[in-house]
């Protein structure tokens, strides 16, 4: 064991790029055991997931001040570790932030917060985020917008937030009125995890906040589908790699957002980013939601690459292995639920991205072949949601047409 003339706490650690908060799912360990650094600890919930929380020292487990259940800011006091014989401290008084079972009891400090939430902080790199129009009324009345709350989309300032602090107060948005549902007796009422709740406030602020717009297409499956159990009985034989038709679509992803990389960008207050990298967010279902970790550089990746990537990413999400990067840095997302059955769907944007694709089931179907005959084909529904701030309707056509020639005319993505 490491030496040490003083108690370490441990603290709640920062496990996502938006987590304000964590909820100690469960304790592995009990007081008085022996911890050693990097082993796992507990598990806690994030925004995104539940995740492992590994010791940064070793000692004793000496006392738990946040029970399983409790909840604790970042940085808030979990625990403390202490030499062998040592008294554990009191709770600091960082801990009385902490809610739930053990920590004492006091107010909840603000939610994780959703792109596009209010915020009185309105600025992004030394500069206010604010409309022009606000921006030259402001400065008509002298008015310094440094102090004035931001109601638009990500906390920007508009017109309204402008007049209202001429006038002594902040603008107020017309309250929208909850519709409750009428729950009976024998009805079950489910508290929501911290996770679901992250995912209604991000998913409620998308749909009202980002102006969606959805394409359709219909794609010849029977190409890819072909080259797929040609590639898969090679590997059956040579023991490989087996690849899903999910695996193929990654790539062609991937491929046509190189060719059209106007889809590859997000809305960030006046301004574009258009991203270098191709990072694909690849949508996978857990128990308690969705998670959308990334393959990073998946333009620069093989087929072989792709595939092993999304089936470990999935692995290791089921089982709670992910890391906190892995959540992170998404360009486009990708939402998959052909192998439920679904034929075609609209996602919601995963923000701040500005696409996501909708993938449906391929199906044998009747259809009409150049001789015009009828005849059975292979055949699947591609959605796209896009962000009209960044893609105009005829680059989402052109990017859907990229990723159509790729998969129908599937050794152009192997070349």
């Amino acid at each position: 064991m490491n030496a040490r003339s003083m108690a370490q706490f441990i603290e709640m650690p920062k496990l996502s790029d938006t987590m304000t908060e964590g909820t100690l799912v469960r304790w592995l360990k009990k007081e008085g055991d022996k911890v050693v650094t990097g082993e796992v600890i507990a598990e806690v919930e994030t925004d995104k997931a539940t995740m492992e929380m590994v010791a940064d020292d070793s000692g004793i487990l000496g006392r738990i001040y946040v029970q399983a259940g409790g909840k604790a800011p970042l940085g808030g006091t979990l625990a403390v570790l202490v030499e062998p014989g040592e008294t554990p401290p009191d709770a600091p008084a960082a801990t009385a932030k902490a809610t739930g079972p053990a920590g004492p009891s006091a107010p909840k400090g603000p939610s994780s917060r959703a792109p596009g939430g209010r915020s009185s902080v309105t600025t992004t790199g030394g500069r206010i985020k604010a409309s022009p129009l606000a921006k030259k009324i402001a400065a008509g009345r002298d008015i310094d917008l440094r102090g004035v709350n931001g109601t638009g989309p990500g906390g920007r300032i508009v017109k309204a937030d402008v007049v209202a602090a001429q006038h002594g107060g902040a603008a107020k948005a017309r309250p929208a009125q909850t519709i409750r549902p009428v729950a009976g007796p024998d009805d079950k009422r489910v508290p929501l995890t911290g996770m679901r709740t992250i995912i209604a406030e991000r998913l409620l602020a998308s749909k009202t906040q980002i102006p969606h717009f959805y394409l359709n297409i219909e794609i010849d499956a029977g190409p890819v589908l072909a080259l797929r159990q040609e590639v898969n009985a090679a590997a059956e034989k040579s023991g490989g790699n087996k690849y899903t038709l999910n695996d193929f679509i990654l790539k062609a992803v991937a491929v046509a957002a190189t060719e059209v990389p106007a889809v590859n960008a997000a809305f960030d207050g006046d301004s574009i980013v258009h991203f270098a990298a191709v990072n694909i967010s690849v949508a996978i279902a857990v128990d308690d939601g969705l998670v959308t970790p990334a393959i990073r550089n998946a333009q620069s990746k093989s087929l072989l690459d792709l595939s092993t990537a999304v089936k470990d990413l999935a692995a290791r999400a089921r089982s709670k292995k992910l890391t906190p990067d892995e959540f992170q840095g998404g360009t486009i997302t990708v939402s998959n639920l052909g192998a439920y059955g679904i034929d075609n769907f609209d996602a919601i944007i995963n923000p701040p991205q500005a696409a996501i694709l909708s993938i449906g089931a391929s199906k044998k179907v009747p259809v009409v072949n150049s001789d015009g005959q009828i005849v059975a084909g292979d055949r699947m529904w591609i959605g796209m949601s896009c962000d009209h701030r960044v893609v105009d309707g005829a680059v989402g056509a052109q990017y859907l047409a990229a990723f159509k020639k790729l998969l129908e005319n599937p050794a152009l993505m192997l070349i």
